[in-house]
């Protein structure tokens, strides 16, 4: 079993907000897989920065769709990335000044704010969707 499984209430649209989520549920498994064995340290650099750099492209997309829909909560959505990136940047700089302990600290914040992020957050623009489909 993942330490993380993609699971159908995960499901926002069926396209690229979801494809992005599963790629970033990857990234999270192969960073806990290789600090479960002992690897941590010697992948972390290289998924760090891929998780990172993915992460903030996908907030960076959703925030986009979520603008051209003319979703009401953007805004509030908004604040939620900055935070999280907020705690990715820090968490880089700890790796960056010496922390061992970057990796699994790293695997559980994104398993956790993702599952929370997707289920709640991305939940509210997957109810917008089927409204506004069902209002066209």
């Amino acid at each position: 079993m993942a330490y993380f499984e993609w699971a159908d209430d995960m499901v926002i649209d069926n396209g690229p907000i979801d494809e992005d989520h599963k790629k970033l549920v990857h990234l999270v498994n192969e960073l806990h897989t290789a600090t479960s064995v002992g690897r941590g340290q010697e992948v972390i650099e290289a998924i760090m920065s891929e998780l990172i750099t993915y992460t903030k492209d996908h907030l960076h997309r959703e925030e986009q769709m979520m603008a051209t829909l003319k979703f009401p909560n953007l805004e509030r959505h908004k604040v939620g990335h900055h935070q999280f990136t907020e705690r990715l940047n820090q968490l880089q700089s700890q790796y960056e000044a010496g922390s061992i302990t970057v990796a699994s600290q790293l695997s559980a914040v994104l398993r956790d704010w993702l599952s929370i992020h997707i289920r709640r957050s991305d939940k509210e623009m997957k109810v917008f969707l089927q409204k506004s489909k069902k209002n066209s």
